[in-house]
């Protein structure tokens, strides 16, 4: 009788429809990511939405991937055009009219802010972020990741454009087609500052030659839309029978030629352009710049922000306070950030440009630094 059953349930049954392979594979994935909704009870609405909008966040990340030197390009070449402005129409005008203190100071902050930006933009990009190590070793991990199945250290977080695991990551900059990591955080972060700087003087220094530019092309615009020849009365002269200023009361006047020529329209045009560029610039980024201050001073990245505010959040609700491992104070934060180790590396490795390495290896990280710091000022 066993026998007789176990048979029956090898036999398949005759009546019954089979899908096709392709249409049974599409049906179990299809079942398989709806469970994947509530699979268990830890769901919440953020991994409804993260499993809704994965197929947007994969388009994201693959166009933000091949357009990467788009960005870069972008900046280098909008960069170049107000330097070009800079050099060949505010630089002879400068010369001319400024007094010689001025002219030394524009000159002497205009290229060290220049140099600042080129050197921390370039390392910017070229700089890694640090990765994790592929093969087993000693180092502690908090978790494994789950795409590139190896230990994550502490701070570590997967990075789904660049597919590999960032130590210390903040976050991917598509200006920059890299990731901002624990050994290019601070290039990041200066590239911002004086590239913020460089923007508001700019804007500041000639505000004055936009306002005169701006005038000057509202003239030129009023001067374009008037007619070279201003009819007057005169049934004979609209019909051609008499000659020009022969019919009484007739006046004729011929509009005299613009008193601007090509150059200095393209000069005015210049100064509006790299104007309302540095300002946009200036206040965008330099929003984007007080950010990340504000997060360097309480010891955080872009995205650890976002996971503390959530255990924040969590551990409030349990009648308990939520505090930072890696926030050693703000002055203290600063100087880690930087690589601060005596007063003279505020000069050397703040506001002149140094490839020094960060404070750490991005693999473990002290816990009591602000007890014991290493750090002299």
């Amino acid at each position: 009788m066993r026998l007789f059953l176990r048979c029956f349930r090898l036999c398949p049954r005759r009546g019954r429809l089979r899908l096709p392979t392709g249409l049974r594979d599409l049906w179990s994935y299809s079942r398989l990511v709806l469970r994947s909704l509530y699979f268990n009870t830890l769901t919440n609405t953020d991994v409804v939405m993260d499993s809704l909008f994965e197929p947007v966040f994969w388009i994201v990340d693959h166009l933000t991937r091949w357009f990467g030197m788009v960005f870069v390009c972008l900046v280098v070449v909008l960069t170049s055009s107000i330097l070009i402005i800079a050099y060949f129409c505010l630089l002879p005008m400068v010369l001319d009219t400024y007094p010689i203190a001025w002219i030394v100071w524009h000159i002497c902050y205009g290229h060290w802010n220049l140099v600042m930006i080129v050197f921390h933009y370039y390392k910017a990009t070229k700089t890694s972020p640090g990765h994790p190590p592929q093969v087993k070793s000693d180092i502690p991990a908090v978790s494994v990741c789950k795409k590139c199945i190896i230990p994550k250290p502490a701070r570590t977080h997967h990075c789904s454009i660049c597919n590999r695991c960032i130590l210390k990551m903040d976050h991917h900059c598509p200006w920059l087609n890299n990731c901002v990591g624990h050994f290019n955080h601070r290039y990041f972060f200066s590239f911002c500052l004086f590239m913020t700087l460089g923007c508001m003087y700019c804007s500041i220094s000639g505000r004055h030659l936009f306002l005169d530019a701006y005038r000057a092309i509202q003239h030129l615009k009023s001067l374009d839309v008037e007619p070279q020849g201003v009819p007057v009365t005169g049934v004979g002269w609209l019909l051609g029978i008499l000659p020009p200023g022969s019919a009484p009361g007739q006046s004729y006047h011929k509009t005299p030629p613009p008193p601007f020529t090509f150059k200095d329209r393209m000069f005015h045009k210049s100064v509006i352009y790299m104007w309302v560029l540095t300002s946009t610039v200036a206040l965008a980024l330099g929003g984007l710049t007080l950010w990340h201050a504000i997060l360097i001073s309480r010891g955080e990245t872009s995205i650890e922000r976002h996971i503390n505010n959530k255990e924040i959040r969590r551990l409030h609700k349990n009648g308990k306070a939520f505090k930072n491992p890696f926030n050693y104070g703000r002055l203290t934060n600063w100087k880690v950030f930087f690589g601060v180790e005596k007063r003279s590396h505020w000069l050397t490795r703040v506001l002149l440009p140094s490839s020094h390495p960060p404070y750490g290896d991005g693999l473990t990280w002290e816990l009591s630094l602000h007890r014991k710091d290493p750090i002299e000022v």
